[in-house]
């Protein structure tokens, strides 16, 4: 007999007219995460000897919050349903009716990163590195978050563990992949890249390991995840998400072993 999924309420409190969901609870626990062990990080000596202050984790997360959102929407409407946006081009306004794409919100980040490394007289890669240990934990809290919406549901299976998801319409009991990507490229990849920034590494090699960490770890995750129905998989097999993770895998090696200058 397969586990079903609990249906919890998608609203986690509620006072009055005022309803906070799940998943937007989520996001302010992965905001509040990253400034503080923001603040932890900035103090290490290596940070502290560049002048960074928590101020410019703020202004990092501020930046870092319009780039997900625009380069998510962008990326998906890009990378996903191209077609369809292109005849319903006011459609790209819909955000409530769903639809982001982490490799295209992760593009966005970057670029916010940039932008707020050139007005503070960084490098990219130094402000990347100071954040990479940062992400993966609020990442784990929005895989979190689909799980509680029972969205994103997995392939099916027969594992003892599977779940049967309403949502999904067809009662078939499936792999929790919201799941195992909380534990793989949520805990486990931010654990591996703390142990791994604690030392004084060559800048760029943290955002290496955070690029090939999360790649592999999504690569892998996809095999289990359900491919958009309206994609399904692609070339060898493998998934729109898969294919987006292998430039990732391959830049973030190049990162890690390139010598520096």
């Amino acid at each position: 007999m397969p586990l079903m999924h609990p249906q919890f309420d998608p609203v986690a409190i509620s006072v009055g007219p005022i309803a906070i969901h799940w998943y937007g609870l989520m996001y302010l626990l992965a905001f509040a995460q990253f400034l503080l062990l923001g603040k932890w990080r900035v103090g290490q000596v290596q940070y502290q000897s560049q002048g960074l202050s928590y101020k410019y984790i703020e202004d990092l997360l501020f930046a870092g919050v319009v780039g997900v959102i625009l380069g998510g929407r962008l990326g998906y409407v890009i990378f996903y349903m191209p077609g369809h946006y292109l005849a319903n081009p006011l459609d790209v306004l819909k955000v409530w009716e769903g639809g982001m794409s982490f490799h295209g919100g992760f593009l966005g980040v970057l670029a916010a990163m940039w932008w707020t490394a050139r007005k503070e007289g960084k490098t990219f890669f130094q402000v990347t590195d100071l954040i990479a240990p940062l992400v993966p934990f609020g990442l784990a809290f929005g895989r979190l978050g689909n799980f509680i919406n029972g969205e994103l549901w997995g392939r099916p299976t027969d594992l003892p563990w599977a779940m049967v998801f309403p949502q999904a319409g067809d009662m078939l009991a499936r792999h929790p992949s919201q799941l195992y990507q909380f534990v793989g490229e949520g805990l486990c990849l931010g654990f591996v890249l703390w142990i791994y920034a604690a030392k004084q590494r060559t800048v760029g090699q943290v955002s290496g390991v955070f690029l090939l960490g999360y790649g592999l770890f999504r690569f892998l995750a996809e095999f289990a995840r359900e491919p958009d129905s309206f994609l399904g998989l692609l070339s060898l097999g493998l998934s729109m998400g898969q294919w987006l993770s292998v430039p990732m895998i391959g830049f973030g090696i190049y990162l890690i072993f390139r010598k520096p200058h």
